[in-house]
């Protein structure tokens, strides 16, 4: 009797343990079924004839769902992919660093055809960056370009400490050595200060380009500078 009681309750345990299992693995398939529909979802903007504060609204808007781990992972379906083949309009391009850590699409939550990135180390503007930001703008109809730069840039901090490097890297940090003097003498920390008056220094080259200063007297576009949190996924305005 004793021994048919245990049998009893040993079954009950088990088969507790078993739907407790079952719930787990029922929730656990809910949240994958949720991620793996969540590419099909489109943005809640439709960025066809998107405005330049729209648009720079956007970005910072997916970049906001990104740091809230609360992506839509819009544009990312085979349907999006097909539709794209056939040509492309992004609303917004990107001067990033080539920083592996700050991929442009996945800190804006945005998809295939989205952005028109150029990146290349301390998200600096050389005529062939200048060159391909007109063409996203002018020919592409981008309307809004930021320049994207980091928390401790590694290229901005070999400048500042004024390294010896081979090759063509020195090329990149001449570039950089401009902001790193105007942020001499700010309070603060010094690499970030240079970080952020790299940036600033950037924003000014492409404005300076003739093709974007109509662009932007017209009221089509829009360039700003944006400093990502390396340890948080914000991307603050840089002003």
């Amino acid at each position: 009797m004793n021994k048919q009681y245990r049998q009893t309750n040993v079954s009950r345990r088990n088969l507790l343990k078993l739907g407790a299992g079952a719930v787990g693995a029922g929730l656990v398939t809910a949240g994958l079924g949720a991620n793996l529909a969540a590419p099909e979802k489109a943005s809640a903007v439709d960025k066809k004839d998107i405005t330049p504060d729209a648009a720079l609204k956007e970005l910072l808007d997916g970049n906001e769902r990104f740091v809230k781990a609360k992506k839509r992972y819009p544009n990312q379906s085979i349907k999006r992919l097909q539709e794209v083949a056939k040509g492309q309009k992004p609303f917004a391009s990107i001067l990033g660093c080539a920083d592996s850590r700050v991929p442009s699409e996945i800190v804006f939550d945005q998809g295939l055809g989205d952005l028109f990135v150029c990146r290349v180390a301390g998200n600096i503007a050389p005529p062939e960056e200048i060159g391909s930001l007109e063409f996203g703008s002018l020919v592409l109809g981008a309307k809004v370009i930021m320049v994207l730069g980091h928390e401790r840039c590694g290229a901005v901090d070999a400048t500042i400490k004024g390294a010896s490097v081979p090759g063509q890297i020195g090329s990149l940090l001449e570039a950089i050595k401009p902001g790193v003097e105007r942020a001499k003498g700010q309070p603060g920390d010094p690499l970030e200060n240079a970080c952020k008056a790299n940036i600033l220094v950037q924003v000014e080259k492409l404005q300076s380009s003739p093709v974007l200063a109509e662009l932007i007297k017209e009221g089509k576009l829009k360039i700003v500078g944006g400093y990502y949190d390396l340890d948080t996924g914000k991307v603050s305005l840089v002003s």
